[in-house]
Formats: structure tokens, C-alpha cells, sequence
């Protein structure tokens, strides 16, 4: 068996019209440094685990697709995209399909583009499982009892090498209050954990917190992405919120008996925050945005 390489990015928030994120950040600009970052390595997979877009407009879908699908292309590596809790599904899934080229289409519940965008594909003995933990109009993240039966039966037959299972809310903590609003339902973290622990699962990739990450969980490593579009400050005060200017991603490889994961930061201004919130202004965004029973 070869080893299994992945770059693994997350939240790219682009925009339809160009616009600078929080009005500071050039998103384009910060996923063209990621990605030269390591241009010179080698990849199977270019995984973008969530966020994708930052207005959910089709327009910015296919900037990111051109982008992306360019750079694998010209390197011979499969690209991957996952919902997060900024994307809209009918806008991901006209422009990107069910997130994976050649994947098989799901029938789950939902409308026609708006239900969740789920998808499996199965290529070299190694098997790419994508879910949608986004929930229409919250930024908190939520994975339904089909996706988690589809889950279940998907990973009941093992292949040839393991399963990279993407979704966008980790099933971890957060480091600051108001991530930890913004988190994965509770109930469906310790579910979603339950079904990978003992099977072929060998990493699960997710973004959302914009800051790295990796924790082994039921014996299943999870590893959260830093941003692209900002890295969030991990050990300030927790009842606030910051980010700053820079841009990062992480190196991932599956080998037969050892998984690591090297991220990788840059800080673009070295004095400059994108944005701060003290603690009252995360206290009303989590009134505002966070689940009904915490506000």
C-alpha cells in the first residue's frame, strides 16, 4: 500500500464579488499562498473541509472550484469540498455536485439542491465518505439520523485502505466560548463517534474553528484545519474572540500503521487582527446565533 497524502484546508469564505472578508482579508489571495505554501509537494487529495464560501452565491463556488481544481489538476490529485455552515446548498451543490468527483448520489432528505450534500467514493482501495453538519440559517453544526445511518451502513464493509471521513464541525471541543456555541450538537458528536470507533476509519478531517487541531478520539484521529481566510487566537481569553491576518492549512498522511499531521501558519501583518469581540458583543452573537437552549 502507498501512503495516502492530503492537503487538508478549510474555511476559504470566498465571496461572488471579490470582496475583502471582514473587509480585510483578500480570500483569494490567502488560498493562492496556502496553496504555493506547498506547492512543491506531491498530493491524492486536496481537501477543503467546509466554508467554502462565505456568501453561498454560485459566483464564488466557481471561483473557488477554478482555483482548486486548476492546481490539483496540474498535480494529479482528486479535489474534495465539504458544506460548512456558511455554504448553501443549492449553490454548492449546482457548481461543486455532491463534493467529490464520480461520487454516488444520496437520496436524503431534503428538496431537491437543498437536501444535505452527502457523498462516498470508493478509487486506489481507499474510500472518501463527505457529510453536510450544516444547519440552513445557524452557524452551529447538526448531522441528521440518515446522514448518521448512511454513516453506519457506509462503514459496515471496510476496503482495501481506509476510509477519510470529512465534515465540517469537528466532534471536539472549542477553544473559546463562542465557538463552543457554534459547536456540533453533542448528541450527534458522541453518536457520529460511536459509529467510526473499531471500523476502517483512519482520520477525520474538519474545519470551522480556524485553528489546528488534532485530537484522538475512539481510537480515530481528528484533525481541524487552520483558516485560510484568518487563524483564530487559541489561548486568549476565552469569552472573547479574535482572529488574525494569515492563512494556513495542514499536511496529512495515511500510511499502513501511522497517521500524521503537519500544519503549517503563516502570519500575514504581524500587528493587525482581522476582528476582535469582547466578551458582551460573543455574548449577543451567541444569543443571536448560538442553539436556542443557550441563549
Amino acid at each position: 500500500m502507498s501512503a495516502l497524502r492530503i492537503l487538508h484546508l478549510s474555511d476559504t469564505h470566498f465571496s461572488g464579488d471579490g470582496g475583502r472578508h471582514y473587509g480585510v482579508v483578500d480570500t483569494a489571495e490567502h488560498l493562492r499562498r496556502a496553496l504555493s505554501h506547498v506547492a512543491h509537494l506531491t498530493f491524492d487529495l486536496v481537501v477543503v473541509s467546509g466554508d467554502v464560501s462565505q456568501d453561498g452565491s454560485e459566483a464564488s463556488y466557481r471561483q473557488i472550484r477554478d482555483a482548486v481544481t486548476t492546481w490539483t489538476r496540474a498535480r494529479g490529485a482528486r479535489p474534495v469540498f465539504a458544506m460548512g455552515n456558511h455554504d448553501q446548498r443549492a449553490a454548492f451543490r449546482a457548481v461543486l455536485g455532491d463534493g467529490q468527483p464520480d461520487a454516488d448520489e444520496l437520496q436524503l432528505p431534503g428538496i431537491g439542491l437543498d437536501r444535505p450534500v452527502a457523498s462516498v467514493v470508493e478509487q486506489d482501495g481507499w474510500r472518501v465518505v463527505v457529510l453536510d453538519s450544516s444547519v440552513p440559517g445557524a452557524g452551529y453544526g447538526r448531522l441528521e439520523s440518515e446522514q448518521l445511518a448512511f454513516l453506519r451502513e457506509t462503514l459496515a464493509d471496510t476496503v482495501a485502505h481506509g476510509t477519510v471521513v470529512v465534515v465540517h464541525h469537528p466532534p471536539l471541543h472549542a477553544q473559546t466560548d463562542l465557538l463552543q456555541a457554534l459547536a456540533l450538537d453533542e448528541h450527534d458528536g458522541r453518536e457520529f463517534l460511536d459509529i467510526v470507533r473499531d471500523t476502517d476509519v483512519r482520520i477525520v478531517l474538519s474545519g470551522h474553528y480556524h485553528m489546528p487541531i488534532t485530537e484522538i478520539v475512539a481510537g480515530v484521529p481528528v484533525t481541524v484545519a487552520p483558516g485560510v481566510t484568518n487563524l483564530s487566537r487559541a489561548f486568549a481569553d476565552p469569552a472573547e474572540e479574535s482572529a488574525i491576518d494569515g492563512f494556513g492549512g495542514s499536511v496529512v498522511t495515511v500510511d499502513v500503521d501511522r497517521v500524521r499531521v503537519v500544519p503549517y501558519l503563516e502570519r500575514l501583518t504581524p500587528d493587525d487582527m482581522v476582528f476582535h469581540y469582547d466578551a458582551d458583543v460573543v455574548a449577543q452573537i451567541i444569543q443571536d446565533a448560538g442553539r436556542a437552549e443557550l441563549s
